[in-house]
């Protein structure tokens, strides 16, 4: 067979894509953050971190290939290319990115009718919460709050969903960074001075706080914590770059913004 057959996947959407494609059969090794689907967690050996590994424990399961996500990832893949393995480095920040990967990685594993398939339900996803979108002339603020010390507004994917979902991203002009660095809100002020009518934590492998947010100095005059409506979506739900971002952080973003609508009337 020409397609590669001992695939080491050193982050989760990755695992979720290879297994969405039917090509479970040819992972090897998975991130220790992996969380989709449940099942690749007692099946597959854990041989990673994200930002951090250890290359002979990835050596060990004997890859022909190693996906790798984002700069984060890139020391982690030249040592791999160092020492003789092929790696993939996919960096996708918007959802035609995920596309993307879903497409690059189904040729790699030889199941391109699946990858198209995979595409069509995405885009499927995607058409199904725009067309309700139409029929709403409002367009509520959002400021999504991907981690809280310091603040960091939302990735480029999560901005593009809040407006497929309806709503405004107070903070779109740092959603094209790529870098959380990029992305830090410096003086908590400005969120104040953006006035958000909707708030979504997520912040990133632990519990959002609303009730934290709620009580930072000033914040009581937001739209969105006046209204209550100050609320979490699951960090696997929406920052892993990959399906799981279309069909559940998606829908769950236009549920919030529906929300806010019947509130107004």
């Amino acid at each position: 067979m020409n397609c590669y057959q001992r695939i080491a996947c050193l982050s989760t959407e990755a695992v979720e894509t290879l297994y969405a494609l039917g090509a479970e059969d040819l992972i090897v090794g998975i991130s220790g953050f992996t969380v989709r689907p449940a099942r690749a967690r007692s099946e597959k050996p854990k041989i990673s971190g994200f930002s951090s590994s250890r290359i002979e424990r990835i050596l060990a399961v004997e890859p022909d290939l190693v996906i790798g996500f984002s700069n984060m990832q890139a020391d982690i893949c030249r040592d791999l290319a160092a020492a003789g393995i092929e790696v993939h480095l996919f960096n996708q920040r918007d959802i035609a990115g995920i596309l993307r990967m879903v497409r690059v990685l189904a040729k790699l594993v030889d199941r391109t009718d699946a990858g198209e398939q995979l595409i069509a339900e995405l885009q499927t996803a995607i058409a199904s919460v725009t067309k309700q979108v139409h029929a709403e002339p409002l367009r509520p603020r959002v400021y999504f709050e991907e981690w809280n010390d310091p603040l960091i507004s939302g990735i480029g994917w999560v901005s593009e969903m809040i407006t497929l979902a309806g709503g405004d991203d107070v903070f779109a002009d740092l959603a094209a960074h790529s870098s959380a660095k990029e992305r830090i809100i410096a003086d908590p002020a400005e969120v104040i001075r953006r006035a958000p009518d909707i708030i979504v934590g997520s912040w990133c492998g632990k519990k959002f706080r609303a009730e934290t947010v709620c009580g930072r100095e000033g914040w009581d005059v937001i739209p969105a914590v006046r209204n209550g409506m100050v609320l979490e979506i699951k960090s696997a739900d929406i920052l892993s770059p990959g399906p799981s971002a279309i069909t559940e952080g998606l829908p769950q973003l236009a549920d919030i913004i529906r929300r806010w609508h019947q509130q107004q009337s």
